[in-house]
């Protein structure tokens, strides 16, 4: 039984904070790369890359915000994504 409360519907704040990491994610890929010297004289790098499939897919971050918001709490979002002030797009 607990199994099953689990996989409900959150709130409405939880989907929005969650799905606006996703709409971010639309709007273009996100990485690092990083580059050290360490003790010795051993040298080591890094790259990372985060493409999400709605980036590739060249959906659009707002409705990508709102479907993903409704799918996890089964209401929509209190305010469009653009509308936002937290929203750099």
């Amino acid at each position: 039984m607990l199994t099953l409360a689990a996989c409900g519907p959150v709130s409405r704040e939880q989907a929005e904070a969650s799905c606006f990491k996703r709409a971010e994610l639309a709007l273009h890929p996100r990485g690092y790369v990083e580059l050290g010297l360490g003790s010795g004289g051993t040298t080591y790098t890094g790259v990372e890359i985060n493409a999400s499939s709605d980036y590739i897919m060249g959906r659009d971050p707002s409705a990508v915000y709102q479907s993903c918001v409704y799918q996890k709490s089964g209401e929509m979002p209190a305010r469009p994504l653009y509308d936002r002030p937290d929203w750099r797009g």
